[in-house]
């Protein structure tokens, strides 16, 4: 390829580095702010050449550094940022931006960068759908235990199951706050549920939403009749979201996802998403989605 090079995207500035394979010169830069915009005039600088091609780092900002490659006619590569890291090898000197973008550069040209699946455009807003499910029901626990823990510290009765599930339980709640706690922890409890009343009230409509999505995906639908633990045997159930290049998303209620780790490790740039891709037979059938 004539020109293959590597981006560095932070906050404030994208750090380029790129090789001209034909003359041997290699150039060096930032382009600032980093935006949309400004990437897009900075990359006007290849119209008409052909086989050009950049790495990008699967770190936060590579979906619009890809998508604005794309629409410039560049190859665009995305590196797994762990494997990315671990090829460096041991660091000798100080990390920089110029040494980043020099490594994906690096490993791009040698043909040795650990490549992820850039998801098509649909997929990516289904993540980001998702992403957004988990920060809310994150919230919603959060919320959750800080009523349990204000009427701890006061030492009040314990709460029963139903406390927050039913009209009945959150009236219940609200008595035994006016009973046994004090102002500031009567407003604590207060506030806790109005910011639970707003949680919900979007949790219910994104997760009819993805519900539908993941009914409509044929990958999704695989997927939860193969992977253990998913699908309408499962407790809780699961949506799962794929695409043509293999399962994306998984959105669990206990289970799969707790078994990876942590649910946004499924929600980054994957090789292989670790508790999304069964073993034999049923992961070689998701080849062909």
């Amino acid at each position: 390829m004539p020109i293959v090079g590597g981006l560095d995207i932070h906050r404030k500035q994208i750090t380029f580095d790129y090789l001209d394979t034909v003359t041997g010169e290699v150039k060096r830069g930032q382009i600032a702010p980093a935006d949309r915009a400004h990437l897009r005039a900075w990359l006007a600088r290849f119209a008409g050449w052909e086989d050009v091609a950049f790495a990008v780092e699967g770190c936060a900002g590579w979906r619009y550094a890809a998508e604005e490659l794309a629409a410039a006619g560049i190859a665009a590569h995305l590196g797994e940022p762990a494997d990315t890291a671990a090829l460096r090898g041991r660091k000798r000197h100080a990390k920089t931006d110029k040494t980043d973008a020099r490594h994906l550069r690096t490993l791009l040209a040698e043909d040795r960068l650990p490549e992820c699946w850039i998801p098509p455009a649909q997929i990516l807003e289904y993540r980001a759908l998702l992403e957004t499910y988990h920060d809310l029901r994150r919230a919603h626990t959060a919320w959750v235990q800080r009523i349990h823990a204000a009427f701890f510290h006061q030492g009040a009765p314990a709460l029963g199951e139903d406390a927050l599930r039913t009209e009945r339980g959150l009236a219940g709640l609200r008595a035994a706050a006016a009973a046994h706690l004090s102002p500031a922890g009567q407003q604590q409890v207060a506030t806790a549920l109005d910011m639970l009343a707003a949680t919900e009230a979007r949790l219910g409509p994104l997760r009819h939403q993805l519900r539908d999505a993941a009914a409509h995906l044929t990958g999704a639908k695989v997927l939860a009749a193969r992977l253990y633990g998913v699908g309408p045997g499962h407790r809780a159930g699961a949506d799962l979201l794929a695409g043509r290049g293999g399962p994306v998303l998984l959105l669990p209620q206990g289970g799969p996802v707790h078994r990876a780790g942590h649910h946004r490790a499924l929600l980054r740039p994957q090789r292989t998403p670790r508790a999304a891709i069964p073993a034999g037979a049923a992961g070689a059938a998701l080849g062909g989605l």
